[in-house]
């Protein structure tokens, strides 16, 4: 059994910043691509970054330069650093990772069980 734990989140004013973790933890044989998704409500669950198990980054346009996605191969975690938040931040956060459970098996995406942000103007 692996899971994904997420950590931070919370309410910040708007210009503020907060720092999101997530620690995948388990019966786990290897990580590839980690990210952070988030959910509004009524709106689907878009991709917010992600980042491949060499270093690679990608970053939805609305959080460019604002927004930076890490992570620690060690600690199987994945972090994200968030800046300049604005209302239209507001969501549920949630922390993906592709992980392979057994030496053969596939890479399976994974969830986190999600974390509030909330952003006030």
């Amino acid at each position: 059994q692996v899971q994904l734990v997420e950590s931070g989140g919370g309410l910040v004013q708007a210009g503020g910043s907060l720092s999101l973790s997530c620690a995948a933890s388990g019966s786990i044989f290897a990580i590839n691509g980690m990210g952070w998704y988030r959910q509004a409500p009524g709106k689907e669950r878009d991709l917010v970054a992600a980042i491949t198990s060499g270093g690679s980054t990608t970053y939805a346009d609305s959080v460019k330069g604002r927004f930076t996605i890490s992570r620690d191969n060690a600690k199987q975690s994945v972090y994200l650093q968030m800046n300049s938040l604005k209302p239209e931040d507001t969501a549920v956060y949630f922390c993906n990772a592709n992980m392979r459970t057994r030496m053969l098996g596939p890479y399976l995406p994974h969830w986190g069980q999600g974390t509030q942000v909330t952003v006030s103007s």
